[in-house]
């Protein structure tokens, strides 16, 4: 069953330096070390929100949202790249989606979406996203980008 589920999930995406406090010692009236210190970007550092999807079979697409993501925008981001994702992924059409419990995953427009397309969605618990294999996927792109020198939204 496992290898027919298309893994979806979205993600914010720091462009520079990592979103988490970093604590260090130092003595009293003492500079900190530079290897201990983050730099900062003024106009342009910021980050982007991701949509993206994957199977057993490899990654789909991953498409950058622009602005925030409705459910409007959540139905354009399906139509332009699920079902294309499966068919590169060799999922045919008994696939089974999987998305969290997001309002606009659940909106009644969005449900209809899928009851149009005959696209099976897999049940989901609600409050857990640690479930998502997905989750794994992003904590390594996100430091295979935090590794890259990347400054701006451009450079992107």
């Amino acid at each position: 069953m496992w290898k027919k589920v298309l893994w979806s999930d979205e993600t914010k995406m720091d462009l520079f330096g990592l979103n988490a406090k970093r604590y260090v010692w130092r003595k009293t009236n003492t500079a900190h070390h530079s290897e201990h210190t983050i730099p900062t970007v003024k106009n342009g550092g910021g980050s982007i929100m991701l949509w993206g999807c994957f199977s057993s079979a490899g990654t789909g697409k991953l498409v950058r949202v622009d602005g925030k993501m409705d459910g409007a925008k959540y139905r354009a981001i399906l139509e332009e790249n699920l079902l294309e994702s499966a068919k590169d992924l060799r999922l045919r059409r008994r696939f089974t989606f999987q998305q969290d419990n997001d309002p606009k995953h659940k909106a009644r427009a969005t449900m209809e979406w899928f009851k149009t397309k005959h696209i099976h969605t897999l049940e989901w618990p609600s409050q857990s996203p640690d479930l998502n294999p997905i989750e794994m996927l992003w904590h390594d792109l996100k430091k295979a980008v935090h590794g890259a020198i990347t400054f701006s939204h451009r450079a992107m």
